[in-house]
């Protein structure tokens, strides 16, 4: 990149521009005879004036070392920037205290790109230096069998997280209005739900997001091109769009985030019959009765969520649920939802799916056969979702051509701890990360650090110790560190001590709801100041709770800090403060009063 030209835009108050590259913003001073609060607010009319004309401008000072950082960073970057030197203009004082007033910012420089306010030197070379690069985004949905696409945005935002926590407030929403009788609520009309309204809803609030992603890209200048991306040579992809026509490309660097798709069965009727998280946010009928086929989270979210709006639910499984995670836990999350509604078919796997009706829904067959012997049963329902994991989407993109090794099991692609791949100008982040947490938040820090590390000479790496997550059942499960097993396996059990306690809401009282059911425990190494190394809550809002805590975990949260610490009550949270009583004891851990 060349440096930008010193283009003089005239001099400020008859003081000549010379040195640093970038346009010179003049800034006239307000005519005599106003009051000083006039002449104060004409001032900050001026300021606003310049921020709002200039796509970078930076309040400066000409001795400043900061300052001339950030100028040398722009210019070498090949970004025009206007620069006011508040040392060179009459009354720079009053010019820094409007500044002041208008960023909450007394020192120099004080930059603004894009008419947002960046702040001083450190935090604009972590942000700006981006700006410059030339950056394209190749994004392309291959349809699902059953022709879903759908917008910018990914997994999480089009058929994963969003959708799924609407869906769930959904059903939650059901739960309480049960419960507002109890409350003093009356109505007496037969309260029912309605799929498409719901449905409808949630895909208008996700066009919107895809539509502000768009007006993003364009703001920071990224291009966007609907393709799809394959490496066909060194620094160079082929981009085909939805009509086959291709475009090939050149870049000197290049991040995969190409995330991964549902996995199917591979029996007969699975693609032609069968949907998946894929289709089913934007399913434009109701789904009617359900076979849910897997035990992973997305499984026992959508099966919760669809029993919760009064559906007729079943989950199939193979073996346990949640692989991965505590399963203590997890059988607690099976255990509440098959005591609401929703039937498990414990060690038995699909082998056929046949259609016996269209329609929307239609009917179908399922045969299914024991894992652990020759029976087999069948069953009718109206759809079959399958969600029994999803493979990374790296197989057909070119990887090969250009030497990047993937597990040829998985998939997945293995990186180093600065997400580089065998192959240094490629990177990758996100799900198709071998031996990485498959979660959205993960994806987008690591892509964040990354880009700082490459184009604004930063060194912080992401974390993937300590991330916590929540799966949406009916009752939300929260963790943050290891697993009980896990724990185990790498501390030694001698090393432990579990605390844990079952508790009851103080909502739930009232309306009658499970008493003793929701349950919390934190596993601590004995042998670091009983430092906590799992966090584990079973309860309503469970995603609220573990996000405060992750923060605690990070920060090398202990037994003795949580003791320490003074609950708020009546909160499901404070329970952490309270927990006295230890898995090794054997004693009662019912909660006997509020």
């Amino acid at each position: 990149m060349g440096a930008v030209p010193n283009r003089r835009l005239g001099s400020v108050r008859g003081v000549p521009m010379s040195s640093p590259p970038g346009r010179r913003a003049r800034l006239s001073s307000p005519g005599t005879g106003r009051s000083s609060s006039e002449a104060r607010e004409e001032l900050r009319r001026r300021l606003l004036g310049l921020i709002e004309s200039n796509r970078v401008m930076i309040f400066s000072k000409s001795y400043c070392p900061h300052s001339a950082r950030v100028k040398e960073l722009f210019s070498s970057l090949g970004v025009e920037c206007n620069i006011l030197e508040l040392d060179r203009v009459d009354d720079g004082a009053n010019v820094q205290e409007v500044l002041s007033e208008i960023t909450n910012q007394k020192t120099v420089p004080n930059i603004f790109v894009n008419k947002v306010h960046m702040g001083g030197c450190d935090r604009t070379f972590q942000e700006a230096a981006i700006l410059g690069k030339k950056v394209m985004v190749l994004d392309f949905v291959v349809p699902s069998p059953q022709g879903t696409s759908w917008g910018l945005g990914g997994t999480c935002v089009n058929v994963g997280c969003v959708p799924k926590k609407l869906m769930h407030q959904a059903a939650l929403l059901g739960q309480a209005l049960s419960d507002a009788r109890k409350f003093g609520w009356e109505y007496s009309q037969q309260v029912k739900h309605n799929w498409e309204t719901m449905t409808e809803a949630i895909q208008n609030h996700i066009g919107s997001l895809n539509w502000g992603y768009r007006l993003s890209l364009r703001e920071k200048a990224v291009a966007y091109v609907n393709s799809y991306g394959e490496f066909v040579e060194h620094h160079k992809i082929k981009a085909t769009n939805r009509k086959g026509q291709e475009t090939y490309y050149t870049a000197a660097k290049f991040v995969l985030a190409t995330g991964e798709r549902p996995r199917y069965l591979g029996i007969q009727g699975d693609k032609e019959y069968c949907i998946t998280s894929d289709d089913l946010f934007s399913l434009p009928y109701c789904p009617g009765k359900t076979l849910v086929v897997g035990a992973s989270y997305v499984a026992l979210e959508c099966a919760g969520f669809l029993a919760g709006i009064g559906l007729d639910v079943t989950v199939m499984v193979r073996s346990v649920l949640l692989r991965g995670f505590d399963q203590e836990m997890a059988e607690k999350v099976g255990s509440y939802m098959e005591q609401h509604g929703v039937k498990f078919l414990r060690k038995f796997v699909p082998v056929m799916v046949q259609q016996l009706e269209k329609g929307s829904p239609g009917k179908l067959k399922v045969v299914a056969k024991s894992t652990e012997g020759p029976e087999t049963i069948e069953e009718v329902y109206n759809t079959v979702l399958l969600a029994i994991g999803r493979d990374s989407c790296t197989r057909k993109i070119g990887l090969e051509k250009i030497g990047v090794k993937i597990n040829e099991k998985s998939g997945k692609i293995p990186v180093n701890d600065v997400e580089q791949t065998n192959v240094p100008y490629v990177y990758a982040v996100g799900d198709i990360l071998e031996g990485k947490l498959e979660l959205t938040p993960v994806a987008i820090q690591a892509g964040k650090l990354l880009a700082r590390r490459l184009f604004a000479g930063c060194l912080e790496k992401c974390d993937y110790v300590n991330v916590p997550t929540t799966v949406f059942a009916p009752l939300e499960y929260g963790c943050c560190g290891l697993s009980e097993e896990k724990a185990i396996e790498v501390y030694k059990k001698e090393n432990l001590e579990v605390y844990h306690t079952l508790f009851w809401p103080l909502e739930w009282t009232v309306a009658s709801r499970d008493n003793n059911t929701c349950y919390a425990k934190i596993i601590c190494n004995k042998f670091d100041n009983y430092r906590v190394i799992g966090f584990h809550v079973l309860g309503p809002n469970a995603g609220e709770i573990t996000q405060g805590f992750a923060a605690a975990m990070k920060c090398g949260l202990t037994k003795q800090l949580l003791d320490d610490t003074i609950g708020i009550h009546p909160t499901c949270g404070e329970v952490f403060t309270t927990l006295e009583i230890t898995k090794s004891s054997g004693l009662d851990i019912t909660q006997k009063g509020c």
